[in-house]
């Protein structure tokens, strides 16, 4: 883009952008194995750079001065170790839940044993990955919804590998002062969602099993940078079905309870209600060597949000959620299988 015009508005730039993004030109020139740019609000401006993949540290650097920018770049190191493969009961490698989802949202850190679980998926059902992704896309919009509610802490658990997009990015772009902490079992998740931590003290990882949610919230990571007595975010997105009903049941409950009155709930969980019998044993068949799949009926979703206000647009298709009311006519989607999202609020006390 010529700096002479903002394409994006149609209007001639502002003086900075002339002068500044020559700099930061050179500055993606020289370090190609990040994404670099400038920030702004109405509030205050920031440069960001984040590492196009997770083999490079610091993976975020995020500062109000170029020279700083720069520095920080310079001294960041590619690591060079690859990721361990899961041994399987048979002795051979295991697919990953984490890899898999990066997979099937288009991202980078999968290995075979991931694709080829995957792909037996898709080879069936194609519309697997549009679920993942479109489940990704309404994690992005429902943080954004719930931060702009001023909710400044968000606990994403079952968090799984870093993306281009993460919870804490999102939510920092509406309150920079927002804390996340992002919680899972898998060693290699815990390892690459280290790298996070370059973004700030408000930035933290905790190792946590979904089936001890009071584990979960007692972790240091979690108690020492978010107040669950205070009002919070949970996030439970594309998790649930990976717990045993009963223990799916514990772990809402438990963690509706211990958080405070006017805390949100982002969750999103597919469903055997609607869906092809023959999808459901595929995807068991494909998370067998690492997980169970328990597809819950569409009313024991709708039971995780007893005692909570679900907002609009309710408890739908997660290709169809966007915040507010749907259109008339929503887009036909394949049927073979059924995956539910919603964002709801736990009542304030002196609600009615």
């Amino acid at each position: 883009m010529s700096p002479a015009a903002d394409l994006s508005s149609g209007r001639p730039a502002e003086p900075w952008r002339a002068a500044i993004e020559p700099t930061l030109r050179e500055i993606r020139r020289q370090f190609p194995d990040f994404a670099v740019w400038r920030e702004m609000t109405p509030v205050r401006s920031r440069y960001v750079a984040c590492g196009r993949d997770l083999s490079v540290s610091p993976h975020t650097v995020i500062t109000d001065d170029l020279a700083e920018l720069r520095d920080a770049l310079t001294g960041a190191a590619r690591q060079v170790t690859p990721p361990k493969e899961n041994p399987s009961p048979s002795g051979g490698s295991a697919p990953s839940i984490a890899r898999m989802y990066s997979y099937l949202t288009g991202g980078k850190d999968h290995m075979a044993a991931d694709r080829q679980a995957a792909d037996s998926v898709l080879s069936e059902f194609p519309e697997v990955a549009t679920i993942a992704m479109a489940n990704r896309r309404f994690v992005t919009l429902a943080v954004a919804q719930v931060a702009e509610q001023g909710i400044g802490g968000f606990i994403d658990i079952g968090a799984g590998l870093p993306s281009r997009l993460n919870v804490h990015q999102v939510a920092r772009r509406i309150n920079p002062a927002a804390a996340t902490c992002y919680v899972d079992s898998d060693e290699i998740v815990l390892a690459h969602a280290g790298a996070l931590l370059a973004a700030g003290p408000n930035v933290t990882v905790a190792k946590g099993d979904l089936r001890d949610p009071a584990a979960i919230l007692a972790h240091p990571a979690l108690a020492g940078t978010i107040d669950v007595t205070r009002p919070v975010c949970l996030i439970l997105a594309s998790v649930l079905h990976f717990l045993e009903p009963g223990e799916a049941d514990h772990t809402v409950a438990t963690l509706a309870a211990a958080v405070a009155p006017g805390s949100y709930l982002i969750l999103s969980a597919g469903t055997s209600t609607g869906t092809d019998p023959a999808l459901l044993a595929r995807l068991r068949s494909a998370y067998s060597p690492v997980s169970v799949v328990s597809a819950r009926t569409e009313a024991d979703i709708v039971a995780w949000f007893a005692g909570w206000d679900v907002l609009l647009p309710g408890l739908v298709d997660v290709r169809h959620w966007q915040p507010g009311p749907l259109p008339r006519r929503t887009r036909p989607y394949p049927t073979a299988g059924r995956f539910l999202a919603a964002v709801a609020r736990k009542p304030s006390r002196d609600q009615p």
